[in-house]
């Protein structure tokens, strides 16, 4: 009787080699995907980074002509007087980092604190400023 099954048993095997492969290979993918899932949970959390000082100042603005023109992180940190910036020529309002707003000389920028000051003034959300 138990040769009859070990017989039953070879033949299956043998008929479903290329089956019974790929049902294993799946199994210890599972099983190592598993593994390394709850081995992910006893590492130490990383901790998050922090900018504690900078050494840029305002005076590392770029002068025409260089680096297409756009002043670099310090210069416009140092110059924003307001969340929302428009043109005195323009229709549209931007954050003071997006593209657009880095375009508006010095002497043309208009600062508003909200998006309701600068919309009751008839000025619009700018299309290429994400997140407006």
């Amino acid at each position: 009787m138990i040769a009859e099954y070990q017989e039953k048993v070879k033949s299956y095997v043998s008929a479903n080699k290329s089956d019974l492969f790929t049902a294993a290979l799946i199994f210890l993918v599972g099983l190592g995907s598993f593994g390394l899932g709850r081995l992910s949970a006893i590492w130490p959390d990383k901790q998050p980074i922090r900018v504690t000082e900078s050494h840029a100042s305002s005076t590392d603005a770029v002068r025409a002509g260089e680096n297409g023109g756009r002043p670099q992180i310090a210069s416009v940190a140092a110059e924003i007087k307001g969340k929302f910036v428009v043109s005195k020529n323009g229709k549209y309002y931007h954050f003071p980092w997006c593209p657009g707003a880095l375009r508006i000389k010095g002497s043309n920028k208009v600062w508003f604190q909200t998006k309701e000051a600068a919309e009751a003034r008839g000025y619009k959300p700018a299309g290429n400023c994400p997140g407006l």
